[in-house]
């Protein structure tokens, strides 16, 4: 058997892939004829015909496709652990695209964004608020951040920020016009601002207190899509609302709003940002991620981020 070059396999994946040695060739802007002799040349060190020819296709012969079961996954690692060596020397740089919903875009993505930015001079980052389950390979982000750990199995999850926790409020004059609810069964009683999802589904409102677990449809007047117009609601007294703690503090503090069923308010999981797992992180990402991970929530700030870069 002659000596084989490894790229000639390379070569021949494109061939297949490409349905012909015209579009490999411009694929891989050389010549038709290059592609030809260096097939010609392969066939002749294995000493069997790898691909059937015709004027108008080209398909691979048993051997061929038996081949290229094994070549594409092996040339797909190779180009892998060369973009990985190569990714070792290159400098965080470029845009971070993340998709989340509002509220972990107001209370942790762009807090920590703002941080990144400051050590990261060099890498931009674009955040797309949007509550939509979306398919973030296919829509071009790098990552997406969605709330518990529900996600695809080619991805990897890493927590997000502190523990959450939804708070149920109501402006004190709609509290001196109906009362407060005393359990969670009241709220049937009460004008609640309801919420729906994009997808369509109707927020539901989540209890618990020591062993007993109640989930309540919020009925009412004014329905909503977003936590904002949900809080703004509240505000204006139009009903009881169900928004996140972090949406809800200053105006508790303040006296815009007053907290009702306290006790019934469990604490729920953290946000996470997803990424792809077989997708070969960037230098800006893998410091991002990095950079995550290190951050500490109660100061607002990496504990041992790198410093600010001029």
């Amino acid at each position: 058997m002659n000596p084989i070059r490894l790229d000639s396999f390379d070569v021949f994946v494109s061939i297949v892939r490409c349905g012909g040695f015209r579009a490999a060739a411009l694929e891989r802007r050389v010549s038709s004829s290059a592609l030809s002799q260096t097939m010609h040349a392969l066939e002749e060190s294995l000493g069997i015909r790898l691909l059937n020819r015709t004027t108008r296709s080209v398909s691979p012969t048993e051997a061929g496709q038996r081949l290229l079961e094994r070549l594409a996954p092996a040339l797909g690692d190779i180009r892998l652990a060369i973009a990985e060596v190569g990714a070792l020397r290159d400098t965080p740089s470029g845009t971070l695209r993340i998709n989340a919903p509002a509220p972990a875009v107001d209370h942790v993505l762009c807090p920590l964004a703002f941080d990144f930015m400051d050590a990261y001079r060099e890498v931009n980052i674009e955040i797309i608020s949007d509550a939509a389950v979306i398919d973030i390979v296919e829509q071009g982000f790098d990552a997406g951040v969605r709330f518990g750990k529900q996600l695809a199995q080619d991805m990897i999850a890493l927590p997000l920020g502190p523990a959450l926790r939804y708070a149920i409020v109501a402006s004190p004059g709609y509290v001196e016009r109906r009362g407060r609810p005393q359990t969670p069964h009241d709220l049937v009683r009460h004008e609640c601002v309801k919420r729906r999802f994009p997808g369509g589904a109707l927020v539901t409102w989540r209890f618990a207190k020591g062993n007993e677990e109640i989930e309540v449809t919020p009925t009412g007047r004014l329905m909503v899509s977003s936590a904002h117009n949900e809080l703004q609601a509240a505000l204006a007294g139009r009903g009881i609302a169900h928004i996140f703690d972090d949406y809800a503090k200053p105006h508790i503090l303040n006296g815009g709003l007053v907290e009702l069923l306290s006790g019934w308010s469990p604490t729920l999981p953290h946000w996470f940002l997803y990424y792809p797992s077989r997708r070969l992180p960037s230098a800006a990402m893998r410091a991002f991620l990095d950079y995550v991970r290190s951050y500490d929530w109660q100061a607002g700030a990496a504990d041992r981020g790198p410093k600010v870069m001029p």
